[in-house]
């Protein structure tokens, strides 16, 4: 297997749609070498505990109300084409995402991380929710089969929080300034949602020098 380390923010809806990019090209590909992993990012880590207006933030962000269409414009068509849906007038609050992050990490040690990545990006860009509100996040937790009532208790307190700032800290420390970001086998980074086609030629690509490296191997 080969790793594949993926930075991404929940709030940015970038990573949504460079996640399902790559789901189609897995998806063609269910021979594909990846051991995919998640690691938590945070465009904004000064964002308030409970949120913003998303409006207002978008705004004062790309500078009025013409800037923040304009950023927003091309995630439709790309929506679109990686074929998932995105419902952007349904998201009143910009989220701080921390809990979220710390939720993926509790995940990954019963083996759903992706599933709850997917679930927390369903929940805020197609469907709206407030995944910075406990409650919320409690909800999609038990959608993806993980104890309910725990991930609620847990979520009360500040357990892995230090972790997670300590991981984006070190993460920006080490030059990712936008996500989502990819490193394939710890050496190689893509940056920026990637079509299909090129995961797709990526996979067969790496097949192809995993199968030559057995070949090699077993000669």
């Amino acid at each position: 297997m080969i790793r594949l380390d993926i930075l991404s923010d929940i709030a940015c809806p970038w990573c949504y749609v460079g996640k399902a990019y790559l789901d189609r090209a897995l998806e063609a590909h269910p021979e594909h070498p990846f051991l995919i992993e998640w690691h938590p990012y945070q465009l904004n880590p000064e964002m308030p505990k409970e949120g913003m207006d998303r409006r207002a933030y978008m705004e004062a962000k790309f500078g009025g109300r013409e800037g923040a269409v304009r950023a927003d414009a091309p995630l439709i068509s790309h929506a679109a084409e990686a074929g998932i849906e995105l419902h952007l007038d349904r998201v009143e609050r910009a989220p701080n995402t921390l809990d979220a992050h710390r939720l993926i990490h509790w995940a990954g040690f019963e083996g759903r991380q992706t599933a709850m990545v997917s679930a927390l990006f369903r929940a805020l860009w197609r469907d709206g929710r407030d995944i910075g509100d406990a409650e919320v996040l409690a909800d999609v937790a038990g959608e993806v089969g993980l104890d309910r009532a725990m991930m609620r208790r847990l979520l009360e307190g500040d357990g892995d929080v230090e972790e997670i700032r300590t991981r984006v800290a070190h993460a920006r420390e080490r030059g990712v300034n936008a996500v989502p970001t990819f490193i394939i086998a710890e050496r190689h980074v893509l940056q920026g949602a990637q079509p299909a086609d090129t995961w797709g030629k990526i996979i067969e690509e790496l097949t192809e020098r995993l199968t030559e490296l057995r070949r090699d191997t077993e000669e």
